[in-house]
Order: C-alpha cells, then structure tokens, then sequence
C-alpha cells in the first residue's frame, strides 16, 4: 500500500482530432507533486455529483490551470476579449472546493485555480487585463513558461513569504485574467507592479490553502524555492 498522499489535479480539456479529446493537464503539475512525494491523480469535471466522491478518495487538492472562467459564476457578462469557457469545469470545480473546504483539505490553487477560489469565496475577475487594467505589464509571457518574465512583491506577514523567504520573486507568467474584485476571505499576500494580485491566503482556514497566479509547476525543477511550495503543500497533505 503507498504512503504517498494523494493528490487530486483539476483536469482542463484538449482537442486532438475528431478521433482523440478529453482530460488534460501539464505534466510539470504531476512532476512536481511526484518529486515531492506525492501521488498525483487526475479529476475529470464529469458532473458536480462526483465531487464529494472525488474529495474523499484525496488527500489535498490542486486547482490547475485552464480556460477562462465563466463570468456568469461572478454575476457578469462575457468581455470582448473574454477567451474560451467551459461551465460545466466551472460547476464541477466550484463543488470540488466547495467540499474540500468543508472536509478541510489542503488546497493548492494555481493560475486559473486561483481565479476559481476567488469567484468561490464571493470575489471578481478582470475578463481581460490588457484592455481592462491601464498601464499593465505583459502577462502573457512569450518566452518558455518555465522561465521567470517579472516580479512579484510579497508580504512579509504571510505564509507564502514564510515559504520562499523573500519579499520580492521573480515568477512567470501565463494568463490574461486575474483577481478584481478580491473575496472578503481572501488576503493578496503578493502583487505585480502594476497591481495584478499574484497571491491569496486565507485569513481563517485551518489547513493549507494558498492561491498563486503564476505557475510555480514550470519553474519547480530547476527553482529550489518554486518546488518548497509543492513540499509543503505535499507535507501538509501527509
């Protein structure tokens, strides 16, 4: 029997051809729960009636990236530059958290993950930040995304600081929404320069939970303090 903890990964969606589509998720989420002695699985959004199912057969949780949420789940209507959606993900993976919070799990949320656990907890998201936020910085880097394109400022009084030990990080970057509006049980523990919220905690939760814009999977492997997220997150999982 494996003393691993079991990981459960939100899977996001892939079209090949007509002959080959379904679940997907990057491979450096796996690599990087698996070198950290965690057992990566993957949960399809099939129907939010699993999600309970889903939870109780992991022992953490991490919300991976993706599609653009639906801004129906945060009482708008879709931007212009709004990009591809699937709300069934959205329903399923609102009722993933939704039980793992009750159950208490750690939860990893990342990119759109932690877009997800915002729009849960009440908050709102920039549809667009190129059009919607003046002045932004690019956040849609065009390079490798295991390489770092900018900064990111951290609070010194927050886990997350605990955990990389400095008050600013280099990190990359790959979306174009983002938190707006951020949920009243939410704190942004890091910021860009031009004000793009790049990290939440949660002020109550007793377990784990931290929520990070960037992708810390991609630079894990050769960033010693990227992969100390995916430790303690598999350590608290233990």
């Amino acid at each position: 029997m494996s003393t691993r903890p079991v990981i459960g990964i939100t899977g996001a969606y892939v079209f090949h051809n007509k002959f080959m589509d379904g679940t997907y998720v990057h491979h450096d989420y796996q690599k990087a729960i698996h070198a950290n002695g965690g057992l990566p699985i993957i949960l399809p959004y099939v129907s939010e009636e699993l999600a309970e199912d889903m939870v109780d057969h992991c022992d953490a949780i991490l919300l991976s990236g993706g599609e653009d949420v639906d801004p129906q789940f945060y009482g708008q209507d879709p931007h212009q530059k709004l990009g591809s959606t699937i709300p069934l993900r959205d329903t399923v993976e609102l009722a993933i958290l939704k039980v793992a919070m009750e159950k208490q799990k750690p939860i990893l949320a990342i990119c759109r993950g932690v877009q997800i656990l915002n729009v849960a907890l009440g908050g709102t998201l920039f549809q667009d930040i190129p059009s919607q936020v003046r002045d932004s910085i690019q956040h849609t880097q065009t390079v490798d995304r295991s390489r770092d394109t900018h900064w990111a400022t951290i609070d010194k009084n927050s886990r997350l600081y605990e955990i990389l030990g400095v008050e600013k990080e280099r990190v990359n970057s790959l979306h174009h929404q983002a938190i707006d509006g951020l949920a009243e049980e939410l704190n942004a523990v890091a910021k860009s320069s031009d004000g793009i919220i790049e990290a939440v905690e949660h002020k109550s939760y007793p377990a784990f939970l931290l929520g990070i814009q960037w992708h810390p999977e991609s630079m894990a492997a050769t960033y010693e303090r990227m992969n100390e997220i995916f430790a303690q997150f598999v350590a608290a999982a233990k």
